[in-house]
């Protein structure tokens, strides 16, 4: 199976959005990451990481599966960051537009990872 080359890019790609994070906080700036960023980080992170497995598995395996296995990867995956955003929220006293900026940087540079590994991994291997 061909999962080591994704796995190896999603460590990579998680180092690359996890350093400016670690930046800000370093810099004298961190009052611009909300106090449990690094647990929704983890938590969207690994979640986007399985996602991605996950439907690279159902697409080696059932070829004709794979773009509901996408689809419904991509929906439990917002799904859950949602209710753990919500229980975050609640259990927790947070600034609502740094935690709004937080999400965002976490969820949509990972969706874009997801999004960029599964299509690449759609096209044409023989050209």
């Amino acid at each position: 199976m061909k999962l080591l080359k994704p796995a190896l890019s999603f460590l990579l790609f998680v180092a690359l959005i996890a350093a400016l994070p670690v930046i800000i906080s370093h810099n004298g700036h961190p009052d611009w990451l909300i106090q449990k960023f690094w647990v929704l980080f983890g938590f969207v992170s690994i979640f986007t990481f399985l996602t991605v497995m996950l439907v690279l598995v159902i697409g080696q395996v059932k070829p004709q599966l794979y773009a509901q296995a996408f689809l419904i990867g991509t929906t439990v995956k917002i799904l859950f960051s949602l209710l753990f955003v919500l229980i975050l929220v609640t259990k927790t006293p947070i600034d609502r537009y740094i935690f709004m900026a937080d999400f965002a940087y976490i969820y949509i540079l990972n969706m874009g990872f997801e999004i960029y590994t599964l299509l690449r991994n759609l096209r044409n291997q023989n050209l």
